[in-house]
């Protein structure tokens, strides 16, 4: 992962030093609000409520990329199926997955593969009208027609925009390469004879050479922040920096938005048109790169107190890993599928890091989550990374359920057993929200902390992220925490607890995308505030639970 140099946003930045950046803690989201953060009462709710409390082990479905289940901060809160025999090739509980040890993959093949890279879904949407709307005269379609065609067009400019949005991005890192080596080999010219240090760098007159002064500033970050200690190595680092901008842009021109690409047929070989079909994938639940659902799965169970790492928020939790998210858009079938097997295997809580523009089988998912929310089953949705107002433009999967036509047509409802999630930022003042988060005073239920979120990395490393796919697993480990102290309040109750409790936030704050439109916080979502743990507790422990518990005679 880069950490000091961005091609693009440095060359657009006109070079200037990147300094000044607040420091901000691991684990600045532990603590109190106001108190420096706006954290979530982690810290005080286990040293004052939790205290001696009894907890009861809870299951918390990661729908994502995939979990290293062998990570040092994980392996000991990885859920294991206790019907299942590892890797004797049988479907030992009958559930219809063979050796689903960890979880399950969904997008797997049977001889072991695992689809990486795939689609976006607007490219599925615009390949698959293609040959029917293309050439046609919108004036001449009936009123279904035209609803598709409509849906075709935007699939359409969305696509064609991001192509060329990623062509001009490899032109620039080219053209930008090409400026900062030609400047770095000025200051080997300027610095000839001379030691390769600060203190000398800061010396070096530069005067109108915006060439040199660039350098200068590129010289200054990297000795300052990083290891490399010659002109040279600048260079190869910067080199292999911008190859992996490069090869981001070119994947996205190659995979996400190539309409002749499907990995689907000769990776997973299920019949994708066959919406009833469950019974495909494979056991990998890591996958080729389970990075993104390994931090999101730190977030929520990393193991607590063990002196290594960082604290999960939730004190008694198994991780069930369920593979559904590609590097792409994850598909709705799959979606559906995961929810359904977290359901079937015990999970009371499932996280949903993960979303998209268009919902082409959106009633598959509808379903999954009404078949969830009979099962008691809470389900935490990340609001999307657009810097968009959800209540005006759609972000899939929701929890408004689609409108059934027809006959059957009945008013739109929303499900009640599902948290939507905008993402929080460290700073507090104007930059309160996020700037890249979604947000909606009807469609967002409450923010949590969503930038510079340290967590669990593949083999055995650690680093910050940001997204409100940080954010959702906040709140899912706030919920998996009410569920292990109080299991017999409902999906319902402790969504009420948490939506009840937050820490309200009035301030006026930039509008995610905007750099001078502001309102007040209180406007960004149906709560108008962020997660906060200890209230959560204390207000579930006012509820009466309408759960009934199994309890074991001795």
């Amino acid at each position: 992962m880069k950490i000091f140099f961005n091609a693009l946003t440095f060359f657009l930045l006109s070079f200037t030093l990147l300094t000044g950046q607040t420091d901000v803690p691991n684990d600045w989201y532990y603590g109190n609000p106001g108190e420096g953060f706006n954290g979530i009462s982690m810290n005080k709710a286990y040293s004052e409520f939790l205290k001696g409390k009894e907890t009861k082990t809870v299951i918390v479905a990661v729908i994502d990329s995939g979990i290293d289940i062998e990570h040092e901060d994980l392996k000991d809160n990885i859920w294991v199926n206790p019907g299942e025999v590892p890797n004797n090739g049988k479907d030992d509980d009958n559930n219809g997955y063979i050796d689903d040890v960890y979880g399950w993959n969904f997008i797997g093949g049977p001889n072991g593969k695992n689809v990486g890279p795939d689609t976006y879904e607007a490219t599925r949407v615009y390949g698959a009208l293609k040959y029917k709307y293309e050439n046609a005269d919108p004036a001449k379609l009936n009123k279904t027609q035209k609803k598709e065609y409509d849906t075709f067009i935007r699939a359409k400019e969305n696509v064609e925009k991001e192509v060329a949005k990623a062509k001009s991005n490899l032109s620039q890192l080219t053209l930008v390469e090409g400026k900062v080596m030609a400047s770095l080999t000025d200051l080997e010219k300027a610095m000839s004879g001379k030691t390769f240090d600060i203190a000398t760098l800061e010396k070096l007159e530069t005067s109108d050479n915006q060439s040199l002064t660039m350098a200068k500033n590129i010289a200054m970050q990297y000795l300052s922040a990083s290891d490399v200690t010659s002109i040279e190595g600048i260079k190869e680092t910067i080199k292999g920096e911008i190859e992996q901008d490069k090869k981001a842009s070119q994947t996205k021109l190659d995979f996400a938005f190539n309409t002749e690409f499907d990995p689907r047929k000769t990776i997973v070989m299920d019949n994708y048109n066959d919406p009833t079909e469950k019974y495909y994938g494979n056991n990998d639940v890591e996958g080729p790169d389970p990075l993104h659902g390994t931090h999101v799965g730190g977030i929520i169970g990393a193991v607590r107190n063990n002196e290594i790492g960082m604290d999960g928020v939730a004190p008694n939790v198994k991780l069930m890993s369920v593979r559904a998210v590609p590097d792409g858009d994850e598909r709705d079938k799959d979606v559906a599928n995961a929810i359904r097997y977290a359901v079937d295997n015990g999970a009371s809580v499932i996280n949903m890091s993960f979303g998209k523009g268009f919902g082409t089988h959106k009633t598959l998912v509808d379903e999954a989550v009404e078949y969830a929310a009979k099962k008691d089953v809470l389900l935490v949705h990340a609001a999307g990374n657009s810097s968009q107002n959800n209540d005006v433009t759609e972000n899939f999967p929701n929890s408004t359920y689609e409108k059934k036509s027809g006959f059957l047509c009945k008013k739109q409802k929303k499900a009640k057993n599902w948290i939507e999630v905008g993402a929080l930022n460290y700073k507090d003042g104007e930059d309160l929200a996020a700037p890249f988060s979604n947000y909606g005073a009807k469609q967002v239920d409450l923010f949590a902390p969503g930038m510079k979120i340290y967590s669990t990395m593949p083999n055995n490393e650690y680093a910050g992220l940001q997204g409100t796919s940080m954010a959702s697993p906040v709140v899912a480990g706030v919920a998996a925490t009410l569920r292990s102290v109080y299991p017999a309040l409902t999906a319902e109750q402790v969504k009420e607890a948490i939506l009840k409790s937050v820490t309200p936030l009035t301030n006026d704050v930039k509008i995610p995308g905007s750099k001078t439109d502001k309102t007040s916080f209180s406007k960004l979502s149906v709560t108008g505030g962020t997660v906060n743990l200890e209230k959560a507790l204390k207000y579930a422990s006012t509820m009466k639970g309408k759960k009934k518990i199994k309890t074991v005679k001795a």
